[in-house]
């Protein structure tokens, strides 16, 4: 085929009537081609609804039929030719649908491409299901306009919602708390903000307020909401309308000054992707705009056809200077080809319409007919899939799916690209960048904005409105614990001033704010001066919005914190219990017993005992001051133990082990002997300050009267921990609860206050020597000024609030107004007294112990081990095991002679008895006329024990003579060899 510029060259090169003799036989064979052509092929009614007064029409209309014509041209073997039936909507609703009714039922439309706004399509849409006839529009963005509504309708454009989370990305990167989305009044502008809305408080951003534009307004209309934004904190503004309305609100809001420094205007894609169509006048009055356009990626084909579609377009519309082909032109161009392409491959076997049977004819809408092709149009068209001028094509659920977008600025120079965004990877600087593992919402991947005002400082979304009116801060209004808030009233003047600790507290904060706030304090109380309510209830009243804060001393609570944002709390947290405090002072004759709990003195008695036992083990078989008859050994081994309470003992031990077991139980004595002696004089010289009750639930057992200050809302707590209700009583200030502990509960009075730490440690600092602070029985975050939700006064004020407590104004402004911190103000630490008790002495019973059963276990290894030759004799099989402990015992019974205590006196002894040997022998002398003395010792033998049948040789004890002329000590010869071998025998 011979394109245009072939033609022109083959002009030039040939003389003129030739050339027009060529040319005209050129036109008379291709209208010949043509005639064939329509012959052969067969016309397929497709309906065009548009507004072609509109620039969106004409763009629409010029580019579908463009469509046509390059598809029929590359594809000239189909049979099927879609003859475009257009109808002007102008602009109407109803003119948009009483077109939409004609062409489906006088002409039998196909299908239909448009109509072009979202309110027209509402409609359309409906009528197109009725008949079976696919809805094809590529300009009705609205997201109340879904496929999910109908199954006939096929949207080639954007969805609106689509773009909402870019939107909010944007807002996340900059940290903006609060958003004012302006909209139209109509389908277009409703349909996207539950999408939006949602999207922004995913983020984190409140919507405190959504300014709606009539749908034709007034310049006046436009004026008064223009100044109730301009009187708002919030800066932060999202613009969704048409093109025309859009242009009339930039240009009114650069006039009422909203266009200046400090103010952030977002425009959805409806207003960007057609912003190049904007009068100059409107571009520079939106100077510093952000704005969300769709992204069209620049390929050969979109240039050439550009520059093919400028051409046609002048030629068709000469008095349309500099026209700029957009999105909405290349999207009708990409639908226009799919329907060509899809009637082409569902045949022309049946385009018949057929009537409803169930009709009654009563009026035109019954009596449309139902297309008998639509089904398998709309089948075809879900499943079309191709690479379009506007980038790829394809429908799901009948909605086109691009979701990349472009963020644009808008300045002096057009406007300038700064970011993308895509599902996948957030805003990012460029496409297909490397470093996109992740979503991202940083303000980094942005390029420079000019912010309006031509400011290059970013916004921080909103304003104390000087020409608004002042912040109205609410106060409580209460008769006691004024050190906090104080209203009073003036009634000569007619003012009210207040004064307070938590006042003083907020207004050095708000003096301390990088900006000036105007505010005054509004007292929450009746015309009569009493308060209005609970605190509850006057938070409830930021929620409301009759108050903008709250100043004073609120409590932070997990069910306010629903309704209100609290800042940093100034005061210590918690709800706790104060109680009177007594001396214990019933110290009666077994005070004495008081410093040890009883587990304690049964440990040491026990631990006596056993270490009395030990030693007794030690030293029994070597040491003669601990053998003897049993009684007597019982009580040298308890009085030995025992003594050492007063380091008394005076029996020798001889044994190491021994001697190891003493070191460590003296040690212990020591350490216990001088606790018991402090403790004790303690409880008999210092008074011992003890609270009446110490546990909670002590008060909801006994039935006791408790206290709370009256409007807080401790009363809450106390009703959810299940308290009597006429067990509860209200005071209204430090002295009437003072009065109310001092009665007690059985005389009309209470048994403990219950209220949180800041007002708790107020009555403390006024009577700290009668009453102490017992258990925090409920966490809270302390005391708080509120704010509204979403209220950007919060971030700032709290951190106005941290430096305030970090520094020495908050000690000023607490001692002027709690005054100074009393030397009994910590009266917890003297409250209690507690005996002492084994968990503070386990450690050294445990050290005894181990030390102790070390040494028995030695002590006893040894012994087995010296003894095994008289232990391990030969017994009968038939012999029991008590047998053989019997015989074990009796053996260790016996003195160890081998012992270096019974070795050395043995020596002494004999040398003592040698000496009286030589004495006895010169008087033995002839000459000597006395008779001989007697022995001076008497042998007298052990019994047999009851193991004597096992072979056990008895033991000699050589007996004192009191005849004697000296006393020798008694010598036990014991015999060591063969059991069977017969003892010495005494003469």
């Amino acid at each position: 085929m011979l394109t245009p510029s072939r033609y022109s060259n083959i002009i030039m090169k040939i003389p003129t009537r030739i050339a027009f003799s060529l040319f005209f036989f050129i036109i008379l064979s291709e209208s010949n081609f043509l005639a064939k052509a329509q012959n052969t092929t067969i016309p397929v009614n497709v309906g065009v609804i548009l507004d072609f007064d509109t620039w969106s029409g004409k763009m629409g209309m010029s580019c579908i039929n463009m469509a046509l014509a390059d598809f029929y041209a590359s594809n000239s073997n189909y049979k099927t030719r879609l003859v475009l039936n257009s109808r002007d909507s102008k602009s109407d609703v109803v003119g948009a649908a009483a077109a939409a009714l004609d062409l489906i039922k006088n002409v039998e439309v196909q299908a239909i491409i448009g109509p072009r706004s979202s309110m027209q399509a509402n409609f359309v849409i409906d009528l197109g299901d009725k008949a079976h006839v696919p809805i094809i529009s590529f300009s009705a963005t609205s997201s109340s306009l879904t496929s999910l509504r109908s199954p006939y309708f096929f949207r080639v454009a954007q969805n609106d919602s689509s773009q909402v989370k870019a939107i909010s990305a944007i807002i996340q990167a900059f940290g903006w708390r609060e958003v004012v989305p302006i909209y139209i009044d109509n389908e277009y502008g409703q349909g996207i903000i539950p999408f939006l809305i949602d999207a922004l408080q995913d983020v984190d951003v409140r919507v405190p307020y959504r300014s709606v534009i009539p749908t034709s307004p007034l310049d006046d209309q436009i004026g008064q909401e223009l100044y109730k934004l301009k009187t708002m904190q919030t800066r932060v503004f999202i613009v969704h309308m048409l093109t025309d309305l859009s242009s009339r609100l930039f240009t009114k809001a650069k006039e009422f000054g909203l266009m200046s420094e400090g103010y952030v205007w977002i425009m959805t894609s409806g207003m960007t992707n057609s912003i190049d169509l904007m009068e100059s006048s409107v571009r520079d009055s939106m100077q510093g705009v952000l704005g969300v356009r769709t992204y069209i990626p620049r390929t050969t084909e979109l240039e050439n056809f550009t520059i093919r579609w400028k051409t046609k377009f002048q030629q068709h519309n000469p008095t349309i200077l500099n026209a700029e082909l957009n999105v909405i032109g290349l999207w009708a161009y990409d639908a226009t080809l799919a329907l060509a392409d899809i009637v082409e491959k569902v045949g022309t076997t049946n385009f018949n319409f057929e009537k409803r049977t169930n009709s009654s004819n009563l009026t035109d809408l019954e009596t449309i007919k139902v297309s008998q092709n639509g089904p398998k149009l709309r089948k075809a068209l879900r499943g079309t899939r191709f690479r379009g001028l506007a980038g790829e094509f394809r429908l799901d659920n009948g909605q086109l799916q691009s979701s990349t977008f472009q963020i644009i600025n808008v300045n002096r120079n057009g406007e300038r690209v700064i970011a993308f965004w895509t599902p996948e990877n957030g805003l990012v600087r460029k496409l297909n960048s490397t470093n996109t593992s992740s979503y991202s919402t940083s303000k980094k991947n942005l390029g420079p904005i000019i912010w309006p005002g031509d400011s290059s400082s970013v916004p921080k979304g909103w304003e104390i409105p000087t020409s608004g009116k002042k912040l109205r801060i609410g106060v409580p209004v209460k008769d006691g614990f004024t050190e906090f808030v104080k209203v009073t009233h003036d009634p000569s003047t007619n003012t009210t001033q207040v004064t307070g600790y938590s006042i003083d507290v907020f207004n050095t904060v708000m003096k301390a704010l990088p900006y000036a706030v105007s505010y005054e304090f509004i007292p929450f109380a009746k015309p009569n001066g009493e308060s209005a309510g609970t605190y509850d209830e006057l938070v409830y009243q930021v929620y409301l919005g009759n108050f903008d804060a709250v100043a004073g001393d609120p409590a932070i609570t997990a069910n306010r914190s629903n309704f209100v944002d609290f800042t940093t709390p100034y005061t210590e947290s918690g709800v706790t219990m104060v109680v009177p405090i007594k001396d214990n002072e019933s110290k009666n004759a077994w005070v004495f017993l008081k410093p040890l709990t009883l587990d304690l003195w049964i440990a040491s008695g026990c631990f006596f005992v056993f270490i009395g036992f030990v030693i007794w083990v030690l030293e029994h078989r070597i040491n003669e001051e601990f053998r003897g008859p049993p009684l007597h050994e019982i009580g040298t081994s308890l009085w030995y133990s025992f003594s050492t309470l007063i380091f008394a003992q005076r029996e020798t031990v001889v044994s190491n082990l021994t001697r190891f077991v003493v070191i460590i139980w003296v040690f212990v004595v020591l350490i216990l002997t001088q606790s018991y002696t402090a403790s004790l004089a303690s409880l008999l010289t210092v008074q011992q300050l003890q609270p009446t009750l110490t546990d909670i639930h002590q008060l909801i057992k006994s039935g006791e009267y408790v206290g709370y200050e009256e409007g807080s809302y401790a009363l809450g707590i106390l009703k959810e921990m299940k308290f009597d209700e006429t067990k509860i009583k209200a005071f209204k200030s430090t002295e009437e609860c003072d009065e109310l502990l001092s009665r007690g509960s059985a005389n009309g009075g209470i048994a403990a206050a219950i209220d949180d730490i800041s007002g708790m440690k107020l009555l403390l600092r006024k009577y700290c020597s009668k009453y102490t602070m017992v258990e925090t029985i409920y966490k809270t975050n302390g005391l708080g000024f509120v704010f509204p939700k979403g209220s950007p006064l919060v971030s700032d004020v709290s951190r106005a609030l941290l430096n305030l407590i970090e520094g020495e104004n908050m000690k000023k402004i607490e001692r002027a107004w709690l005054g100074e911190q009393t030397s009994c103000q910590n009266s917890n630490s003297r409250v209690s007294y507690g005996s002492l008790s084994l968990k503070s002495f386990w450690g050294l019973f445990l050290i005894a112990g181990i030390g102790s059963l070390l040494a028995l276990i030695i002590s006893i290894s040894m012994f087995l081990h010296k003894e095994r030759g008289q232990i391990f004799i030969r017994f009968n099989s038939e012999s029991s095991i008590w047998r053989r402990i019997r015989h074990t015992l009796i053996i260790f019974d016996k003195k160890d002679l081998s012992a270096h205590t019974f070795r050395k006196r043995a020596h002494q002894e004999k040398s003592d008895t040698d000496s009286v040997h030589v004495i006895g022998a010169s008087d033995a002398t002839p000459n000597n006329n006395y008779p001989p003395s007697p022995s001076s010792c008497s042998v007298s033998m052990e019994p047999h024990s009851a193991f004597s049948d096992l072979g056990t040789p008895p033991r000699e004890y050589c007996h004192p003579n009191p005849n004697g002329h000296t006393f020798q000590l008694a010598q036990a010869i014991e015999l060591i060899n063969h059991p069977k071998q017969e003892g010495p025998r005494i003469p």
